[in-house]
């Protein structure tokens, strides 16, 4: 799977696809995989590259949703549980069960939280991932050597799953290629094209490396660029009322020493309204997330200095050491795609329910929900924009699709097990060269082969899209990835036939990015 390959698919295309998906985040990569798995003639664009906006920056959860069971949405509890369920059974070397501990410091917690976790084990059916308890003190302190104890009763336990939000996305890329979808980053919408009937009929897009323009027939254009999918249906409609009432949410990440054992910390009330996590990830420990309406989206949100007090503040109720501003390695934000509905201010009760809209203009419209339920919002997309298009009903597959470096015993490949099967590959290129097999910082795991790996077969065009997406080294420590820069540009550089000016631009942009990250 590499670019070149992807743009002589454009360029060979004679006839309108069947889809054109504008977006490249989990739910317009979850619709490719759907499209070219059913044998539709699928084209997908990214304006950037794929997860670089919502997609890349979620609390790293496979969830049912706890707070939405309190608020009694049971289809949409119901119906994560069940895509929970079916993403740890089709993509193992990424989604893993992790156990979560509500802590208890009041008489009342234990029964009612205990109780409202059995409820929730039991709407997950056959898709469970373990049961709830109740934990005596002694216990909830065995899992979480570092809670404050002060008051300490116990606690209750319960299980979801975890992931890699970003490793998950590229691997359904790569995942709709073998479908014989066609996927295609760094190429922005810049216009919606419409037949004599005034329905769309395709795109217009540009080609951000080369600045060359190029246009796309479609049967029907999906828009599901999530927070930004305004002013996409403005392209076709510039008077169309807005969908969404965005939403940052923003994580903090520390040292694993914050968090030394290997479950989660759930608060499942906080003074801004919403759930708080502290999990471990990635051998360090990620606390989340805030709530803050804001105005309108950006690609590279930036965590507020309230919100980043408000998780300071949240985490020092109940972590032992509480953990201070100079304690924080990486700081970063994402915006909610949530719809609108009601007091468009107060995100934290809206759903988190997807919607399908079709404007006059013939464009169809997905937004809202969640990571955890993207294979089932493609899927429902998939079907209307079938109808749509008036193209022969196909049948959905992915329900049962293995995604992408399915491999069911990935840890046994240590640092590598986010690659599953392609593990044995990287190892294998990891002793073609001296540099290849060396970590790049000592601070985190990741080597040499893996640049040459996400440029030669990931897509990886940007020393960003390295430290950010295909890694996730930004996310965990952003000063470490400022120092492996010039590494990774050199590598790149030569792999992808750059030049010196290139490489230093390369180096500059990224370390500029990165101090955003430092809070």
């Amino acid at each position: 799977m590499n670019r070149p390959e992807m743009l002589s698919r454009v360029s060979a295309q004679s006839e309108p696809w069947d889809m054109v998906i504008i977006g490249g985040g989990a739910t317009g990569v979850g619709i490719a995989v759907d499209a070219a798995s059913r044998g539709y003639d699928v084209l997908l664009l990214e304006q950037s590259d794929f997860g670089k906006g919502t997609s890349s920056r979620s609390t790293k959860l496979v969830h049912g949703g706890v707070r939405y069971l309190e608020q009694g949405n049971i289809s949409l509890v119901m119906e994560a549980l069940k895509e929970r369920g079916l993403l740890r059974q089709n993509a193992p070397h990424l989604v893993r069960d992790l156990g979560f501990v509500v802590p208890n410091y009041d008489w009342w917690e234990a029964p009612f939280y205990g109780l409202g976790l059995k409820v929730y084990n039991l709407l997950a059916g056959k898709y469970g991932f373990g049961p709830s308890q109740i934990l005596s003190r002694e216990e909830t302190l065995e899992r979480l050597p570092t809670i404050k104890t002060e008051g300490l009763r116990g606690g209750v336990v319960y299980y979801d799953g975890q992931f890699d939000d970003t490793r998950l996305l590229i691997n359904l890329v790569a995942t709709a290629a073998e479908q014989g979808g066609t996927l295609l980053n760094y190429a922005q919408v810049t216009e919606l094209t419409q037949g004599d009937d005034g329905f769309l009929d395709g795109v217009v897009a540009r080609d951000l490396e080369s600045g060359d323009a190029f246009r796309a027939e479609a049967k029907v254009v999906i828009n599901a660029t999530g927070a930004f999918c305004d002013a996409v249906r403005q392209l076709a409609n510039p008077g169309a009322a807005p969908l969404i009432a965005p939403s940052q949410g923003i994580h903090l990440v520390f040292d694993r020493s914050f968090l030394p054992g290997s479950s989660a910390i759930m608060v499942p009330h906080t003074s801004d309204g919403r759930v708080m996590f502290a999990i471990p990830w990635h051998g360090h420990a990620l606390v989340g997330t805030t709530d803050t309406p804001i105005d309108s989206p950006t690609l590279e949100p930036l965590p507020m200095e309230a919100e980043i007090e408000f998780i300071l503040t949240t985490a020092a109720e109940y972590l032992h050491k509480a953990p201070q501003r100079s304690d924080v390695l990486s700081a970063f934000a994402g915006i909610r795609p949530l719809v609108r509905s009601g007091d468009a201010r107060n995100t934290a009760t809206l759903s988190r329910d997807h919607t399908i809209h079709i404007d006059s203009s013939g464009l169809l419209t997905i937004t809202g929900g969640k990571w955890t339920t993207y294979r089932h919002m493609a899927e429902d997309c998939v079907n209307q924009s079938a109808t749509l298009a008036r193209l022969p009903e196909k049948p959905c597959v992915t329900a049962h699709l293995n995604i992408h470096g399915f491999h069911k015993h990935a840890d046994k490949f240590g640092p590598l097990a986010v690659y599953g099967a392609d593990a044995p590959a990287i190892q294998d290129l990891m002793r073609s060269g001296d540099l290849l097999g060396e970590t790049l910082h000592p601070a985190l795991p990741y080597c040499g082969a893996e640049i040459l790996w996400a440029a030669r077969f990931e897509m990886a065009r940007t020393v960003e899209d390295f430290l950010a997406r295909r890694t996730r080294a930004l996310f965990l420590n952003a000063r470490a990835s400022a120092d492996m820069a010039p590494t990774v540009a050199a590598l790149m550089a030569k792999e992808l036939r750059r030049d010196e000016r290139w490489e230093k631009e390369q180096v500059l942009a990224f370390q500029e990015l990165a101090k955003r990250y430092q809070a």
